[in-house]
């Protein structure tokens, strides 16, 4: 069992233990089927030296992070495992400590492609009683992750949503996919587990707003448990230029604080935890890590505004 991190907290907190943890902040520095950029092996530690930089005031609660709670920062996943099938073991096993339902686990990555490794801990979560068909995946990324293979890989981070629904995951929300294959279309229309927003339907300045307008309402009207994935390329290319694969025509910051939050305060949702991939650590610029850094205490501050 982890006792503390290495390389410091998360938003530069006073070190804590895993006794009595509300939160915990978890890292997977997994690298392994990359098809461009490089790097997300480093994320995880640098967006958790970015939070440091992070102001703890979150308008969405009385007090500063941590608001009375524990987030306790763990040691990373060691990395080890000759081979993809023997990684994505050791992330689930990794995982499963703090998939049972005794804090709420937030995941760093890494790659994508850890996704369906989170799946099988998380269906040891008591909301799931060992049924992933229960789960909702809100999945927010410029990718649909829905193809079958990538260059023979059928475990790649382009597979990752795909993989996912394989292990049972009962609806997927995608958010802001605005680069992806005939293939992943095809499957989008075909399975009805799938609900897809392209990003140029609710941000292109045609859509005139009702676009966005009708997305929140769709978030607000899901039920049950839900985990929330978000790779770090939904946003906007320039607020995340060395993510590996950065695109262009994505969300604002504020739109995704804006998703986060309408997720949160869903009435009939239990939002059980969050992951947050492909974060990749700049060398001329902190914005990459930064942006991840900002994300994820928006997530924990949400997820305490729900206590």
């Amino acid at each position: 069992m982890a006792e503390g991190s290495i390389g410091g907290n998360f938003l530069g907190l006073e070190e804590s233990t895993r006794e009595g943890a509300d939160i915990a902040i978890l890292s997977l520095p997994y690298e392994l089927t990359v098809s461009y950029g490089q790097g997300t092996e480093n994320g995880p530690a640098a967006c958790i030296e970015a939070s440091a930089q992070v102001e703890l005031h979150d308008p969405l609660l009385d007090e500063d992070l941590p608001a009375g709670r524990t987030i306790f920062t763990a040691d990373p996943w060691d990395g080890e495992g000759g081979s993809l099938a023997a990684q994505l073991e050791g992330i689930e096993k990794y995982l499963q400590e703090w998939t049972e339902g005794q804090v709420f686990p937030i995941v760093l990555g890494g790659e994508h492609g850890s996704l369906p490794a989170i799946m099988r801990a998380l269906s040891n979560h008591p909301t799931l009683a060992g049924d992933l068909s229960r789960l909702t995946v809100v999945q927010i990324d410029a990718h649909a992750d829905l193809r079958d293979e990538l260059d023979g890989d059928n475990y790649s981070h382009a597979c990752a949503a795909r993989r996912a629904l394989d292990e049972g995951v009962g609806n997927l929300l995608q958010i802001g996919v605005r680069a992806y294959s005939r293939e992943e279309e095809d499957y989008i229309n075909s399975d009805e587990r799938v609900s897809t927003w392209f990003a140029r339907d609710f941000l292109a300045p045609s859509s005139g707003g009702q676009g966005w307008d009708n997305l929140l309402a769709e978030i607000s009207a899901l039920t049950g448990p839900v985990w929330l994935t978000f790779d770090i390329d939904g946003l906007d290319g320039s607020l995340v230029p060395h993510t590996g694969t950065p695109v262009p025509g994505g969300l604002a910051h504020w739109q995704a604080v804006e998703i986060i939050e309408t997720l949160f305060a869903a009435t009939q949702v239990e939002v059980i935890g969050a992951d947050i991939a492909e974060i990749v650590a700049g060398n001329d610029s902190n914005l990459t890590q930064f942006s991840a850094a900002m994300i994820a205490t928006k997530i924990v501050a949400a997820h305490i505004a729900t206590l």
